[in-house]
């Protein structure tokens, strides 16, 4: 049995990008992506989350785009993304997605899918604030500044 005191790396859960981190006792799994946001890495973030929803209970999500170097995603492809991860949750547990990006092009980003994934059963919300991502995914905020190492979960 996994230690819930102790966050998980993703390859104890799933396969998955690096810098994925699963906390148990909050039900959170966080990725903090790096490099170029394109349309490639939007398909990898739909792969990974997609391969972890059919081998897992449902969870909540925070992906902190801060460490992203450029934002190159077609706003066509952030549609059809929406819409094909709309096909995929539909009928599956209410989760929360929380995007944190300290970026006003990749805030906008996160702020558009938020919008187009309104109604369904992934409730997104982009955040500015880290503070806020952490009071609406009702975890401590250490634990959302993904640094080198995960942070412990309290």
């Amino acid at each position: 049995m996994a230690d819930d005191s102790e966050p998980l790396p993703a390859s104890r859960i799933s396969p998955g990008p690096a810098d994925l981190w699963h906390y148990p006792a909050h039900n959170l799994v966080a990725w903090k992506p790096k490099g170029v946001l394109d349309d490639l890495l939007l398909d990898e973030i739909g792969e990974w989350v997609c391969t972890i929803e059919e081998a897992s209970p449902p969870f909540d999500r925070f992906v902190d785009l801060s460490r992203l170097t450029q934002v190159a995603v077609r706003t066509d492809h952030v549609f059809e993304f929406a819409r094909r991860r709309a096909e995929q949750v539909a009928g599956m547990t209410r989760v929360n997605s929380a995007i944190f990006s300290d970026d006003w092009i990749s805030f906008g980003i996160a702020h558009l899918y938020q919008e187009l994934m309104a109604g369904t059963p992934i409730d997104v919300h982009a955040f500015h604030d880290r503070a806020e991502a952490a009071a609406w995914l009702g975890v401590p905020v250490e634990i959302l500044k993904l640094g080198d190492e995960p942070a412990p979960a309290h």
